[in-house]
């Protein structure tokens, strides 16, 4: 497989390269130069989160060789559109971290349908139940229902959950990855869930 290479940072990298990770302030500067050619600013931003992203992706691919090809496949993605990043809904590392999990997501996805087609034929040469097809379409009205409640939470709200629940991430980490107190971090993550499940009319 081919790798995506990364500049070497060198003596002229941004604060913070080389010395950990750099604040949330620093990867959207990366991410703005990112976007203007800056192969230097990227190979620093490349530096400071290809760990986190891998595994984020092997959490959700569960294969190590795949989660390795995704996980360059994401920073190609972040090179080719990272002036799409809009920093008033949510940190540099969350957006990051989307593309990542959606990319990883696909990845299963087309796993899955692959697997589908090698059992078609005989799938196809049975009668569907009426209740499968009918569990089908709930859950297809669910996922909608979601993601039209997680458009109405906060920003930081949203950032939060989606590390959360959708990354795997624990409190602590998430806290860590968005630089917040433990407590700040759980807060988020309660008070989205609690807007979520109103907004989707769930009962207490």
């Amino acid at each position: 497989m081919s790798h995506l290479q990364p500049v070497p940072s060198g003596d002229s990298s941004p604060e913070g390269a080389g010395v950990g990770a750099p604040s949330s302030t620093s990867l959207a500067e990366c991410l703005r130069l990112s976007a203007r050619g800056d192969e230097q600013a990227f190979a620093t931003l490349y530096d400071a989160t290809s760990a986190r992203v891998h595994g984020l992706v092997l959490r959700v691919i569960r294969d190590p060789a795949q989660a390795e090809e995704v996980t360059q496949e994401v920073f190609l993605q972040v090179w080719r559109t990272a002036a799409r990043y809009d920093e008033t809904k949510g940190s540099a590392l969350a957006w990051l971290m989307t593309l990542a999990h959606r990319r990883a997501v696909d990845r299963v996805r087309a796993a899955e349908a692959v697997n589908r087609q090698d059992t078609s034929y005989h799938q196809n040469s049975q009668t569907v139940p009426h209740d499968s097809t009918a569990e089908a379409a709930e859950a297809s009205m669910e996922a909608r229902r979601v993601r039209a409640a997680l458009a109405e939470l906060t920003a930081v709200q949203r950032e939060a959950l989606e590390l959360a629940y959708f990354g795997g991430y624990t409190h602590t980490e998430v806290a860590t990855m968005l630089d917040l107190p433990v407590g700040t971090a759980k807060t988020r993550i309660r008070d989205g869930l609690i807007r979520l499940r109103d907004a989707m009319g769930v009962g207490q």
